[in-house]
């Protein structure tokens, strides 16, 4: 964390200095390019800053169990009524809400399509 700090510090020198230099005369291309340096330099370190952390506040949260979504926990999938079929069930278990009465292997089940929607037609006016 020192090396960080001491990254940080001087890139952050630099990048004043190339600064001023800028400033002082911004027709100069070799003080544009320092500056463009020093400023990618300085997003580095802002970087490794980030990396470091992001592995503390991991350190520190790992001890914390990670909760379970809403959508998870709930047994009927969280979007009041709907999709509420479970994944983890084994298969042929009719107990849930959606099958109560279908115990028959859902023969006579019987599903509609939507009907195929047409394709717009190039012919405007025709």
């Amino acid at each position: 964390m020192e090396d960080v700090q001491k990254r940080l510090q001087e890139a952050a020198a630099n990048c004043v200095n190339a600064h001023k230099e800028w400033i002082g005369n911004q027709k100069d291309a070799k003080n544009r390019e320092n500056l463009m340096e020093c400023v990618h330099e300085l997003r580095k370190v802002a970087a490794r800053l980030e990396i470091d952390l992001a592995i503390s506040e991991r350190d520190q949260m790992g001890n914390k169990p990670i909760p379970i979504p809403s959508h998870r926990s709930n047994p009927r999938g969280g979007r009041g009524g709907k999709g509420g079929h479970d994944k983890g069930a084994p298969k042929g278990d009719n107990n849930s809400d959606d099958n109560a009465g279908n115990n028959n292997g859902g023969s006579d089940v019987k599903v509609e399509s939507k009907p195929s929607r047409r394709r717009a037609s190039n012919n405007k006016g025709e």
